[in-house]
């Protein structure tokens, strides 16, 4: 039964964002993580048990830790391209994924060939802490300098394991060393970390991290820039850029469309021939980005009847990281006329509407777009 708990906690944790959890009945307001536990739960980084409460007294495992930590940093979409091999997991494994990236931005560090990792293991306090540590940038510190840190609180130093003597100094430095109340004087950095230490040790993380990431969270944190169509109404908040309702942009059909020869229903395949960018060049949609949508309205154009009539609307898009989303956009073809050809159709009617491949229209998005400028990661509400 104790098993099938956890499975069913993993499988929630995969899915954290889908729901975040605002309050815990076991959680009260003067616990003293309940702030900690409170914001990262409305983050979708922790979340509860099936049953609505949080137990933070609990343990966490150490494939539950990595999945934490690498939504704590923002970093659940980032790509790995070479991924390290474990004999204990294997590409199924639930959280592969995140334990890959924890060894990429080197929140823990590269096994030798032919370790496990032990995703099942209670992540102990000493590797929650080392993990939060190697997240940052940091001042280096001697042996020496670390224990003189720790012996002035701390009465376990002893008892620290030589491995994390430092990165321990480090986060006292910080004041991410983080202890419960009823446990102020002692490290224990070979107990098991409870969900509230947890939740408190990733908040902080979290926190610093934003001020001093390590080198490569930074990159990954920068927001990325190049040159482009700007999208003039584009606005952006922290790292978060959005394409409001009525940008219009321009989009490069693939294949060859006509209101003679089309029919409504008909599916086309359009592409972003460059960058959609904001003023300041941070990249919203990045070139070569597929767009997907159908002919609503096609009308041939008759002599004296009517002019031609095609109108696309747009449905979806597959960005560069191959993500699918709906991208609701919509575009009426039109030609540029002078003021005789106006009066000429006005009257006489009967033109023709056609877009070659590699043409280019203009569409109008109805529907706000939010994009992760550091990554590209459209975010869907």
């Amino acid at each position: 039964m104790k098993k099938l708990f956890k499975l069913l906690l993993s499988l929630v944790v995969i899915l954290g964002g889908a729901g975040a959890v605002f309050a815990f009945p076991d959680v009260s307001d003067t616990h003293w993580a309940a702030s900690q536990i409170k914001e990262l739960s409305e983050q979708g980084v922790i979340v509860g048990y099936p049953d609505g409460t949080f137990q933070p007294d609990e343990n966490v495992t150490r494939a539950e830790f990595a999945s934490m930590a690498i939504k704590a940093l923002g970093q659940q979409h980032a790509q790995v391209a070479q991924p390290i091999n474990f004999t204990d997991i294997d590409k199924d494994f639930w959280a592969y994924d995140a334990i890959q990236k924890s060894v990429y931005f080197d929140l823990i560090s590269c096994p030798e060939a032919g370790q496990p990792f032990r995703p099942d293991d209670s992540v102990s306090r000493g590797e929650s802490i080392s993990v939060a540590v190697n997240a940052l940038t940091t001042e280096q510190i001697s042996k020496h300098k670390a224990i003189e840190v720790l012996n002035a609180k701390y009465t376990d130093v002893k008892e620290v394991p030589e491995w994390f003597l430092i990165p321990a100094g480090k986060a006292e430095i910080l004041s991410m060393l983080v202890t419960m109340p009823s446990e102020s004087k002692n490290i224990s950095a070979d107990r098991p970390a409870t969900r509230a230490e947890v939740a408190a040790i990733l908040y902080t993380m979290m926190e610093q991290a934003k001020l001093n990431p390590n080198a490569k969270l930074a990159e990954a944190m920068r927001k990325k820039t190049g040159e482009g169509y700007i999208i003039a109404g584009a606005t952006v908040e922290g790292s978060i850029g959005t394409i409001p309702a009525g940008s219009v942009i321009p989009v490069e059909i693939t294949n060859y469309i006509s209101s003679q020869s089309s029919k409504p229903g008909e599916m086309y395949v359009a592409r972003a021939a460059q960058n959609y960018v904001t003023r300041d060049k941070f990249i919203l949609v990045n070139k070569g980005a597929n767009l997907k949508g159908q002919l609503s309205d096609v009308r041939a154009g008759k002599w004296f009847v009517r002019n031609g009539v095609l109108v696309m609307d747009n449905s979806l898009m597959t960005t560069v990281n191959d993500q699918t989303v709906q991208f609701a956009a919509s575009g009426s073809i039109t030609k540029d006329r002078n003021w005789f050809m106006q009066f000429v159709r006005a009257v006489f009617k009967g033109e023709k509407l056609n877009v070659p491949a590699a043409g280019v229209v203009k569409m109008t998005v109805l529907k706000p777009i939010k994009v992760d400028l550091t990554n590209g990661w459209v975010i869907e509400e």
